[in-house]
């Protein structure tokens, strides 16, 4: 029997260290098993919205929870505000009577499992933030009732689910259920979510889901629950192992991205195309992965998974000078890549100042809609700063709205041969297919390309083409 660690928190709350199921496990286990339970899911974006639908699709009946009221209008009215998840997926959902999507809280106590999947983004000074988690749970506890399995999918640092969630819930609960023994009477998890939009290759459904449960008989329901939509489903001795797994999984990516990023600066200057340079080591076919350099870390995970963990370790005592490096390189590089369109535009007799600058491609990662975290909003700003006359182009984002650190109140610019002629520079952020590239090596004064987009037109380009 694996040993669940107890919780420090100085809150009240009581977790079975027995493997007693109780008659509440037995029958929660039933309705699992036969599709009677109601699934809530917490947060209808690009987490959500798609697990929704792959349990929906296996047969649980599910309420779809948020607080923006225009997600629930565009359900309602078969509009997709996520456009990479295709029309389908929206249509099925609202066509479908095991479906329904509200902005009322107070029905969570309808719910046999809920399931969070809520952002958390960092503070003003990189700090974790897990306002949105604990306003959650805040509403959870007001409808608390024996019976009822919560997962939290959210990305957080170890202990959050035992720590942070469980006690706010406990906190804010009827009286009934203030006393409720989990393992026994409640059920709580955590299950690292692995969304990748856009990707082609694997869907809700077919990616692995980690589940770990505070004590078992949570892992053991959690994992009958994703099971019902997802294929491979694996379980693991504690939440704290799935939180630190999804920390894991990010951290990698973002400490080999900004290794190749810091080599992308070294080889730069020795005249060394380091594009070449990782394809060539990519031919090695043990010991080594393949990651390329860009303009800075986007999306929400790998941007902030680093300093949810060394906060955390700061907490305990500990330093992750290798992660706090990795995070010092990769949030360096926007302010690089503005120096090398400095350069560039030098090199043509332009000072940065005054210059018309068009950035190609606002989202984070080509052909998605999804603009969190996007270092193109931070390349924006800084050449703002120094006195450029920026525009963007993105044909997924016709318009920006307001994102965590940035409202940039703009229109995307269609490429036309005429448009493209008018800047003095074109800053390519993010390698949208869509885009036509050859048009831009056509008519473009100069660009800076910190994508390897314009690979097939260095030779007609000559010195208008500037790698950054």
């Amino acid at each position: 029997m694996t040993a669940y660690p107890t919780s420090t928190t100085s809150r009240d709350y009581t977790v079975s260290q027995t493997a007693t199921c109780s008659d509440t496990f037995i029958g929660l286990q039933a309705k699992i098993a036969d599709n009677t339970a109601v699934v809530g899911v917490i947060g209808l974006g690009y987490v959500g919205l798609p697990l929704a639908h792959a349990l929906h699709n296996g047969g649980m009946k599910a309420i779809g929870f948020d607080v923006d009221a225009r997600k629930i209008e565009a359900i309602a009215s078969k509009q997709n505000y996520l456009r990479h998840l295709g029309d389908e997926m929206i249509e099925s959902l609202s066509d479908s009577d095991r479906f329904e999507a509200t902005t009322e809280f107070d029905r969570l106590g309808e719910c046999d499992v809920i399931i969070i999947a809520v952002p958390t983004p960092l503070g003003r000074h990189q700090e974790p933030d897990l306002s949105y988690i604990t306003d959650t749970a805040e509403r959870i506890g007001r409808t608390l009732r024996p019976g009822q399995l919560v997962i939290l999918e959210s990305t957080t640092y170890p202990r959050t689910t035992r720590d942070e969630m469980l006690p706010v819930m406990i906190e804010h609960a009827p009286a009934a259920s203030k006393d409720l023994v989990v393992g026994e009477d409640l059920f709580v998890a955590f299950s690292p979510e692995r969304e990748d939009p856009g990707r082609k290759d694997h869907s809700t459904s077919t990616i692995p889901k980690l589940v770990g449960g505070l004590e078992a008989n949570s892992t053991s329901l959690a994992a009958a629950v994703y099971r019902k939509g997802i294929t491979d489903v694996v379980e693991v001795a504690t939440a704290e192992i799935a939180e630190s797994a999804k920390l894991l999984e990010n951290i990698f990516r973002a400490v080999n991205i900004a290794l190749v990023n810091e080599m992308k600066t070294v080889l730069t200057e020795m005249d060394i195309d380091v594009w070449e340079v990782v394809r060539a080591a990519s031919t090695k076919p043990f010991g080594f992965m393949p990651f390329f350099p860009g303009p800075g870390l986007g999306g929400h995970c790998i941007p902030i998974d680093p300093f949810y963990l060394t906060w955390k370790a700061k907490e305990v005592g500990c330093s992750t000078r290798f992660i706090e490096l990795a995070g010092q390189v990769n949030t360096a590089m926007p302010e690089y890549v503005v120096d090398r369109v400095a350069g560039a535009l030098n090199e043509h007799a332009k000072p940065i100042k005054g210059s018309s600058i068009l950035v190609m491609g606002l989202a984070y990662k080509p052909d998605v809609d999804d603009t969190r975290e996007s270092p193109s909003f931070e390349l924006i700003k800084i050449l703002e700063d120094r006195g450029a006359n920026v525009e963007y182009s993105d044909p997924h984002i016709p318009e920006t709205t307001r994102v965590r650190r940035h409202d940039l109140e703009m229109k995307s610019v269609d490429l036309t041969p005429e448009s493209i002629a008018s800047f003095d520079c074109i800053l390519v952020s993010t390698n949208h297919a869509a885009f036509d590239y050859a048009m831009v090596a056509e008519h473009a004064v100069l660009v800076v390309d910190t994508r390897d987009a314009m690979r097939d037109h260095h030779g007609a380009m000559g010195d208008r083409l500037v790698l950054a």
